[in-house]
């Protein structure tokens, strides 16, 4: 009898019939699938004919993807490169003539107007988005940052004028309580967090030599 027999290769079998769409998740990646959920204060179950909390996350989650940071900046004429500092080039520095605007440089860092007083989530809050239930390992959490488009240049002189700065899609890797500032790693071009070895990046990148 041999109606019943498995064939060896019984996986390409299986891909090969399918039907219709699937409802599967395709795209891989290294972020959690609660990172992307943004935080809604409303009841868990509400009264008839209102929006549940699960509705309102979902609708909050595609509308916040709509949005995009540079885009933004852009529609109030703010130029994203100009927001990082560089060094003083005194011998170019523009006339009143040439320029409209003052020719003084930009010397308020933007750590004057950081206020957090409104931020829906501690940074403690931010980071732990990255552990999965029933995991031990926490994984990065997907964010933005301006970073420079060149990283042997940005690492040696971050102040250069040579340095193009963009808003780059980065995994949020840890936090340091001391200094406010968060650690990130650029995403790579499959928008993984992955190391020079091409390992998912977990717990901050510590390893256990450290």
């Amino acid at each position: 009898v041999t109606t019943f027999k498995m064939p060896e290769d019984f996986g390409s079998v299986l891909d090969r019939q399918v039907i219709g769409p699937t409802t599967e998740n395709l795209i891989k990646s290294d972020f959690p699938v609660q990172s992307f959920k943004p935080k809604v204060q409303i009841a868990f179950q509400g009264l008839p004919g209102q929006c549940s909390q699960k509705m309102e996350i979902e609708r909050r989650r595609r509308r916040y993807l709509t949005f995009d940071i540079a885009q933004l900046l852009a529609n109030k004429g703010i130029d994203s490169n100009q927001l990082m500092p560089r060094h003083h080039d005194l011998d170019n520095m523009p006339t009143i003539e040439e320029k409209k605007d003052p020719v003084f440089p930009i010397y308020l860092p933007l750590k004057i107007f950081d206020n957090d007083e409104y931020d829906c989530r501690t940074p403690e809050e931010w980071i732990s988005l990255g552990l999965e239930p029933g995991s031990r390992d926490r994984k990065p959490v997907p964010g933005k940052a301006l970073l420079p488009t060149d990283d042997v240049l940005g690492h040696e002189d971050p102040k250069s004028q040579k340095l193009i700065y963009k808003w780059i899609d980065v995994g949020v890797l840890d936090y340091d309580k001391e200094t406010e500032l968060y650690l990130v790693h650029k995403t790579d071009k499959n928008g993984l967090v992955r190391d020079e070895e091409g390992r998912p990046i977990l717990n901050g990148g510590i390893t256990p030599e450290g």
